[in-house]
């Protein structure tokens, strides 16, 4: 689980939430009819603009928000200076023996290619193409979050509208005015917190992840690269290395 992603929304929830009963019941900020004029209209908008497979393509992306196995760049880079250190002592052969015990499709698919003698300006192309649909994918997910975000303040001030327009038309009866009421400032409410909580700090934490994926996906490429054209294990961590913050550099070989 992302703690700070949790931490967030219980921080940001929980302070409303104790400001809201603070002064009232709960109750009186829960409406079902300004939640489906926001909520619905909001899926419906994001529909009329993306293909359907998209749209729910992006809730599975956004898992990653909430859900996410961080791999920290320099163990990845010690990683691969392991696999370059067998590959050169024992032979690339030997890396079909360690293919078992890895996690990572994509890394399998990299020792898999080595192991069948792929030349190494082709794995990197099959590799980088790889990377590139994975940017795509995420760049896919944060846009549909970043529309949503825009839409449901929109959709927040419809509904204010129709709780106007509602209210007008009945002015002649104080008891419905109320509720109309309710609706015209309960929707903005509604769309207001699904942008500025929601939908669009989850684009922003896709955004990161996906920094963070093309990152280690690139040092893994680069990395094969070097083990399959036979580098110095030392050489291919000083080039791993000039990914990384100085901070982050920590050699396999001491100072």
């Amino acid at each position: 689980m992302d703690l700070s992603t949790i931490l967030g929304l219980i921080a940001a929830f929980g302070l409303m939430i104790m400001a809201i009963v603070s002064g009232g019941p709960l109750t009186l900020f829960v409406d079902p009819p300004s939640l489906l004029i926001v909520g619905g209209g909001t899926l419906g908008a994001t529909l009329v603009h993306y293909p359907f497979r998209e749209v729910f393509g992006a809730f599975s992306v956004a898992k990653k928000t909430l859900v996410n196995k961080e791999v920290k760049a320099n163990e990845t880079v010690q990683q691969m200076v392991g696999f370059a250190t067998r590959a050169r002592k024992e032979g690339i052969l030997s890396l079909q023996n360690v293919m078992s015990e890895i996690d990572d499709p994509f890394l399998v698919k990299g020792l898999q290619m080595a192991v069948d003698g792929q030349e190494p300006e082709a794995m990197r192309d099959l590799l980088d193409r790889e990377i590139e649909y994975i940017q795509e994918r995420h760049q896919s997910g944060s846009d549909i979050m970043i529309a949503m975000g825009t839409y449901a303040p929109a959709m927040g001030m419809i509904g204010t509208l129709i709780g106007l327009v509602k209210m007008l038309q009945t002015m002649d009866d104080p008891s419905s005015i109320g509720p109309a009421m309710a609706v015209a400032l309960l929707t903005t409410f509604y769309g207001a917190i699904l942008a500025n909580i929601i939908f669009t700090p989850m684009s922003g934490k896709l955004k990161l992840r996906s920094q963070t994926e093309v990152l280690e996906k690139t040092l893994i490429a680069e990395g094969m690269t070097s083990i399959l054209a036979g580098e110095n294990p030392r050489i291919m961590e000083q080039k791993l290395h000039a990914f990384l913050a100085p901070k982050h550099r920590a050699s396999s070989f001491g100072k």
